[in-house]
């Protein structure tokens, strides 16, 4: 991972260089007013820290599938004939709002919260106070959900000013969204709870999140991978995300739309609820 993967888009928690006393002068000034503990100072704390970036954390986080989007879709798309009757970069589309989401999601779940727990040990600073680690934690996943938000929803305007679909239901994709940020925020979390330096970010998206971008139906239908690859690729979070996703975008509604999001939802909450257990373990060990 290079050095801009690691820290391009995050904000200055996820600088080397960032200093820690700034972000616990913003934890007591976002604290103040509050009389009971709880997640909401600390998610204010970080929403604090990233306004002075947030032009260009947006910039960063969406980069990368507006290229996608746009290579593929207007690159491949002149060469691939409609998929299901639709061109290629409007099917594309879809998938590309859910692969936003879940990349940010992973980078502030992982990098951003590593800064702030292990190298500038602001989370240490924070649970000197009346506020528990379990509500850092929460707030960490809350945190990592929205980003996850602005950068899908940046996706969508992208998609709506490029006149690739300007359907009412796209609107009904941002719930979609928040759903799989919250899922890949506490994915991210888990591997937090683990990792002892950045590099072990490495095997997150080596071995797990850029398989299930190419599974998952973000490129291409799951349709056409081997029948045992169906099957697994039936069960990930970023299918279920992009089944749901992909018809709004379109103007449909989506199909089994109770059972993908019962899935997101499931993921979501055991994910939370296992990183909440390493988080736990590790700060008691």
């Amino acid at each position: 991972m290079t050095e801009r993967g690691k820290y391009a888009g995050q904000d200055d928690d996820a600088r080397p260089g960032a200093q820690a006393m700034v972000g616990d002068a913003i934890a007591g000034s976002a604290m103040k007013g509050f009389s009971k503990p709880g997640f909401l100072p600390v998610y204010l704390r970080n929403l604090l820290v990233w306004r002075r970036l947030a032009r260009a954390s947006l910039l960063a986080n969406i980069a990368d599938p507006l290229i996608m989007l746009i290579a593929f879709g207007y690159g491949l798309g002149s060469l691939i004939p409609d998929v299901k009757g639709i061109p290629y970069i409007v099917y594309l589309a879809g998938g590309t709002v859910c692969m936003s989401a879940a990349m940010s999601a992973s980078f502030e779940s992982l990098y951003s919260a590593f800064s702030r727990m292990h190298v500038q040990r602001t989370w240490e600073a924070i649970i000197n106070t009346p506020v528990r680690l379990s509500d850092v934690l929460m707030a960490e996943w809350l945190w990592a959900a929205s980003k996850a938000s602005f950068s899908g929803l940046a996706i969508l305007i992208v998609i709506f000013v490029l006149g690739l679909s300007r359907e009412p239901t796209m609107l009904l994709a941002i719930p979609v969204i928040m759903l799989a940020g919250l899922v890949f925020a506490g994915i991210g979390l888990c591997f937090n709870a683990l990792a002892q330096g950045y590099d072990f970010f490495t095997y997150y998206f080596t071995l797990f999140l850029t398989p299930m971008i190419f599974v998952s139906g973000t490129y291409y239908p799951v349709e056409q991978l081997p029948d045992w690859l169906g099957r697994i690729s039936a069960v990930l979070p970023l299918t279920a995300a992009v089944e749901l996703a992909r018809p709004l975008v379109l103007g449909r509604m989506p199909e089994n739309s109770l059972t993908n999001l019962l899935l997101l939802t499931a993921y979501a909450g055991g994910a939370y609820l296992l990183a909440l257990r390493l988080t736990l373990r590790r700060f008691n060990t």
